[in-house]
C-alpha cells in the first residue's frame, strides 16, 4: 500500500470508529455466549492450525462450528480416507495442506529414488506427484516393462515407506518434456492414422488395453486400500489441446472402473476461462486443478478454479508450480530467481492454498526420451537438453546446498505440520581426470557387417516407425547420375537432423565416403553435390537422426526419418535400402547393438592424464571411439561428470547406458551426468558416436560439476 492509500485508508477508518462503537455493544452479549459454547466445543475436539482462524463474524464462525464438527464425526470412524469437502482437502478426517513437488522416477536411476525423495522430504514436502510414461513401460505392443528403472509399483511403495503421498499422473498423454508426450511410437505406425488424445475408437481400444494392465497394478496402492496414492489425474492439460469431452469422460469411466468411486480423479489446466472450459468435467466427479505462471497472482485464478467445480469442492491447488523453466539446445540455460520463487510460493502457502513443485527434482533424459517443441509451425523445431535439471531446487545430481532449495525449505517451515528434516549433505562428486579415446570404427565400416533381414527396401524413402524402429538413427541409401557441374539435393521433410555423404565405388579408394553436407528440419535449404567424377552411379547416404519427438502443442504427431520425397535436380529419386540403426534405450536391447561390437573390439588402455594425438589421424564422420578408465579399489565410486567441451554432436555410453545426447557446439550443456550406480571399481567403458568432428586430441574429461555454459549461450534469469 503507498502512502497515499494509507493516508486516505487511516482517515477513513477514524470516520467510521464511532458508528462501530454504537453497533459493538449491542453485539457483545450475543457473541459472549457463541465463543462459550465454541471454548466448551473446543475442550473435546483437537484445534488444528491448519483450520481458519476464529473471526467476530457470524458466518466465519458457523463455518469454524460446521469444520469441527466434521473433523469430529470422522475422527470417530476408523476409515483410511482421503477426500475433499469445505473447500479443502481432508485426510482422515483432518484438514490437510498438500505441499507437494513432481519427481519423475523414470528420470532418476532406482538406486537413487530414496536418496531424491529424502532430500524432497527435506524440502518440506509431503506429497510426490509423479507422470507415468507410456512409452517407457510398453515399448512395443504387447510388451510391457515394470522392471528397473521403469518399476513404478517398488517407486509408489518407496514413497509410502518415506511417509510420502503420491500424487499420480496416469496420463495417457503426459506431455513431461518427454518424447511424443509418453506416448509409445509405435502409436504413429498404425494405418490409417489414429487420432492422439481424441475420442476417435482405435485410439481409445489402444488407451483401454494400456490402463487395463497400468491401474490393477496402482490400484491396490490406493489410499483407501492402504496405499499413499491420493489423487489420480485423468489426461494432462488437455484445455490447451482440445475439447473432446466425449474422450475425457470415457477416460473418467475407465479408471473408475479399474480404481473405484473413492479416489479423487483430477484434471490440470492453465488458469484461463478458456483452457479451464475445454479440459475439465463439469459435477462431482472430477477435481479441477489449476496450473499458472508464477509471476502470476493465484488467488483470483483460484476463485476462477471455483466456477469449475461443485460448491464446496474447491481446494485451492496449484498442480504445477514452476521453480524453474525447462531449455531446448541452442538456448541460454533457464534460471529462475530463488526469492522471487520463494515469495510466490509464499502467497499460496499463506492463505492454506495447496500447490506442487514443478519440479522439485528434474533429473536427467537418459537414452533418447528427451521431447521437443514446435513454434509457429512444424518446422520450428525445438528439442530438449539431456538434463532435466529445471533449476529444481534440488539439481540433477541431488545436490541441495542452492539458495532455491534454502529459500523454498525456509518457506515452507513456515506452514509445515511437521518439524522439517535436517538439512542433507550433498552427495560426493569426483573428477576422474582425462580419458583417452581411440577411433574405433566409421559407422560405414560397420554396414558390411548388418544383417540383410535387417535392411528395408522400397521406391521411396519410409519414416522409421513403420518399421517398428523407435529412435536412435536411419541410414537411407540410393544412387544418382552424377553431373559435371555437380547437382542439387533437397529433401522436404527431415525430421530431425539429415547428414548427407557420397561415395564412388568404382574409384581405387574402394568407394571411401565423403561429408557434403547437412539438412536440418529448423533450417532446411537445398545442398550441393559435388562431382564424384564416378564411372558410374554416384552412391548416396542419408543418415537421419531422430532427436527426440514433439511432447506438446498441434504438431505431436511427429514420425521421425525422411518424410518426403527426395529430390536431385528437381527430379524425384527412387528405390532406396534404409539400414536401422537404433543402439540401445533404457527399456529395450535392440537386434543390432553397434556399442557392445566396438567396445569389445578396441584395445583396453586406462589413461587418466591428458595424452598427445595427431589431429591428422582424425577424419570427420560418424563415428566410434573408445575408452577405458579405472576407479581404484581404494577409491569411492561417486557420482562425475563427463565434459564434451571440443567434441562435435553424438551420444554416449558408459558400461552399456545410454547416458544421452551432448552438443557442445550448440550448448548449453557442456556435461553429461553419470550417476555412480553406472559406474564400477576397476575398468569402465566409455564409447562415444561421434557424427562430426572429434576434439583433435580424442580426450574428454571427467570431472566433478555440471556445466552449462557451452555454445553461444550464456545463463540468463528468467522471470516466470
Amino acid at each position: 500500500m503507498n502512502h497515499s492509500k494509507k493516508l486516505a485508508a487511516t482517515e477513513s477508518t477514524s470516520k467510521s470508529t464511532a458508528a462501530m462503537a454504537r453497533k459493538r455493544s449491542s453485539k457483545t452479549t450475543l457473541i459472549f455466549f457463541v465463543l462459550l459454547s465454541i471454548v466448551a466445543f473446543v475442550a473435546f475436539v483437537p484445534v488444528f492450525a491448519s483450520l481458519p482462524s476464529l473471526s467476530s463474524h457470524s458466518h466465519d464462525l458457523h463455518l469454524h462450528l460446521r469444520l469441527h464438527q466434521r473433523q469430529h464425526r470422522l475422527e470417530k470412524s476408523d476409515a483410511r480416507k482421503f477426500e475433499i469437502a469445505e473447500d479443502m482437502f481432508w485426510k482422515d478426517g483432518k484438514p490437510f495442506q498438500i505441499i507437494g513437488g513432481d519427481l519423475h522416477y523414470f528420470r532418476i536411476l532406482p538406486e537413487y529414488w530414496e536418496d531424491r525423495l529424502l532430500r524432497a522430504k527435506a524440502l518440506g514436502l509431503n506429497t510426490i506427484q509423479t507422470y507415468i510414461p507410456w512409452n517407457l513401460h510398453e515399448p512395443e505392443p504387447g510388451k510391457l516393462v515394470f522392471e528397473g528403472i521403469a518399476d513404478l509399483v517398488s517407486f509408489l511403495k518407496l514413497c509410502q515407506k518415506l511417509g510420502l503421498l503420491v500424487m499420480l499422473r496416469a496420463g495417457p498423454y503426459i506431455c513431461a518434456e518427454w518424447d511424443l508426450g509418453g506416448f509409445p511410437a509405435w502409436l504413429l505406425a498404425i494405418e490409417p492414422d489414429i487420432r492422439l488424445r481424441s475420442s476417435d475408437p482405435a485410439y481409445l481400444q489402444l488407451v483401454e488395453g494400456w490402463w487395463g494392465v497400468l491401474l490393477p497394478k496402482v490400484a491396490p496402492l490406493l489410499y483407501g486400500n492402504g496405499g499413499p496414492i491420493i489423487m489420480v489425474q485423468i489426461e494432462n492439460e488437455f484445455g490447451s489441446y482440445g475439447d473432446d469431452k466425449a474422450y475425457l469422460r470415457h477416460l473418467v469411466k475407465l479408471a473408475r472402473g479399474h480404481l473405484g468411486e473413492d479416489i479423487i480423479l483430477y484434471t490440470t489446466d492453465g488458469g484461463s476461462r478458456e483452457t479451464l472450459e475445454k479440459g475439465t468435467l463439469v459435477g462431482d466427479d472430477v477435481f479441477s486443478a489449476v496450473d499458472f505462471t508464477t509471476g502470476d497472482d493465484p488467488w483470483p485464478i483460484f476463485e476462477l478454479q471455483k466456477e469449475f467445480n461443485s460448491p464446496g469442492k474447491s481446494p485451492p491447488l496449484s498442480s504445477e508450480f514452476y521453480t524453474g523453466w525447462l531449455t531446448h539446445w541452442g538456448e541460454k540455460i533457464a534460471r529462475t530467481d530463488a526469492d522471487f520463487t520463494a515469495a510466490a510460493l509464499e502467497k499460496i502457502l499463506s492463505r492454506n492454498g495447496s500447490v506442487v513443485l514443478y519440479m522439485a527434482h528434474g533429473g536427467t533424459n537418459f537414452g533418447f526420451y528427451n521431447g521437443a517443441n514446435t513454434g509457429a509451425d512444424e518446422s520450428d523445431y525445438k528439442p530438449d537438453l539431456t538434463s532435466y535439471d529445471y533449476d529444481a531446487p534440488i539439481t540433477e545430481s541431488g545436490d541441495v546446498d542452492n539458495a532455491k532449495f534454502k529459500a523454498i525449505r525456509r518457506v515452507v517451515g513456515k506452514y509445515s505440520s511437521v518439524s522439517l528434516p535436517s538439512f542433507p549433505s550433498s552427495n560426493k562428486k569426483t573428477g576422474y581426470g582425462f580419458i583417452q579415446l581411440q577411433k574405433t570404427r566409421s559407422l560405414f565400416d560397420l554396414l558390411d557387417g548388418f544383417d540383410s533381414a535387417h535392411i528395408v527396401e522400397a521406391e521411396n524413402p519410409t519414416a522409421m516407425e513403420y518399421f517398428y524402429q523407435m529412435f536412435g538413427f536411419l541410414l537411407y541409401v540410393s544412387e544418382y547420375a552424377s553431373k559435371a557441374g555437380g547437382n542439387k539435393l533437397f529433401i522436404p521433410k527431415v525430421h530431425d537432423r539429415a547428414q548427407v555423404f557420397i561415395s564412388c565405388p568404382s574409384r581405387a579408394d574402394g568407394g571411401r565416403v565423403s561429408y557434403v553436407g547437412t539438412i536440418e528440419r529448423w533450417s532446411n535449404q537445398a545442398i550441393y553435390l559435388p562431382n564424384a567424377k564416378c564411372v558410374s552411379n554416384t552412391s548416396l547416404f542419408i543418415l537421419v537422426e531422430n532427436m527426440g519427438r514433439v511432447n506438446y502443442g498441434p504438431y505431436l504427431f511427429d514420425r521421425k526419418g525422411i518424410l518426403s520425397s527426395v529430390y536431385v535436380d528437381g527430379r524425384v529419386l527412387n528405390r532406396w535400402k534404409m539400414i536401422p540403426i537404433p543402439f540401445q534405450n533404457l527399456n529395450e536391447v535392440p537386434k543390432f547393438n553397434p556399442v557392445i561390437q566396438v567396445a569389445s573390439e578396441f584395445p583396453k588402455v586406462s589413461i587418466r592424464k591428458k595424452l598427445e594425438h595427431k589431429s591428422e589421424d582424425v577424419l570427420e564422420g560418424p563415428s566410434f571411439y573408445t575408452g577405458h578408465f579405472s576407479i581404484d579399489k581404494t577409491s569411492e565410486v561417486t557420482d562425475t561428470f563427463i565434459s564434451f567441451r571440443a567434441w562435435g554432436k553424438g551420444i554416449a555410453f558408459v558400461n552399456e547406458f545410454n547416458i544421452g545426447r551432448y552438443w557442445p557446439t550448440s550448448g548449453p550443456q557442456c556435461n553429461l551426468y553419470i550417476p555412480a550406480p553406472i559406474l564400477r571399481h576397476g575398468e569402465n567403458v566409455l564409447v562415444i558416436f561421434e557424427l562430426e568432428s572429434p576434439n583433435p586430441e580424442l580426450v574428454v574429461d571427467s570431472v566433478d560439476q555440471q556445466d552449462f555454459n557451452c555454445g553461444s549461450s550464456k545463463a540468463s534469469v528468467r522471470q516466470l
